[in-house]
């Protein structure tokens, strides 16, 4: 009885957590999908620390970040993304609790063209109203400056998408080289969710 009593317990104390899931820009790798793609099965080796530093202090900080890297949303922002975003959280989507997502230092890039193709995997399919997708202004530093909302050029917003696990969007780009941010704002479609991310990009 106590063991079907606990199996209960621990159903509903997933469900919301399965709620909640959604997704994340795997390509390029946000920075919580990275760490976790990259040290998820090994998160206790320590070689991460000289190889992988930024996710060895993300893990440190909280594995949850990266456990959880589908359910990084806020409810309710009504589109005030700027406003009720402080400068320096824009990489934690302004969740104290990803806060090593904002972290300064070297973190691992993925190299992309002039114009390169982003894909969202969203484990719920609950589409989006737009993507809106900035880039990280030529001469800013993301080893050692914080995003804030005036390092950002405007790409492009895009339109609505149909519930899918996977959505993809293209992005046009021009004069940036070497290691930017690529931030993108994601408005699911169900309900007011956004999610922000910084996904790091080197231009070649």
């Amino acid at each position: 009885m106590l063991v079907v009593l606990l199996a209960i317990v621990a159903g509903m104390v997933a469900w919301p957590g399965a709620v909640q899931a959604h997704g994340t820009i795997i390509n390029p790798q946000s920075r919580a999908y990275q760490c976790w793609k990259t040290w998820g099965n090994q998160h206790m080796n320590p070689v991460m620390q000289t190889q992988d530093p930024m996710c060895w202090q993300a893990f440190q900080a909280n594995p949850d970040t990266m456990w959880n890297w589908m359910s990084a949303l806020r409810d309710g922002l009504g589109g005030q993304f700027q406003a009720r975003t402080p400068d320096g959280q824009l990489c934690s989507n302004g969740l104290a609790r990803n806060d090593s997502l904002n972290q300064l230092g070297a973190w691992k890039t993925t190299n992309v063209s002039r114009s390169f193709t982003a894909q969202l995997y969203d484990q719920a399919s609950h589409g989006a109203d737009y993507f809106k997708v900035y880039v990280s202004k030529q001469g800013f530093n993301p080893a050692t400056q914080r995003l804030g909302w005036g390092n950002l050029d405007f790409i492009t917003q895009t339109g609505r998408y149909a519930p899918a696990q996977n959505i993809s969007f293209n992005v046009s780009t021009s004069g940036y080289t070497g290691h930017h941010i690529l931030f993108v704002i994601w408005q699911a479609s169900h309900l007011d969710q956004a999610y922000m991310w910084c996904s790091d990009v080197n231009f070649v």
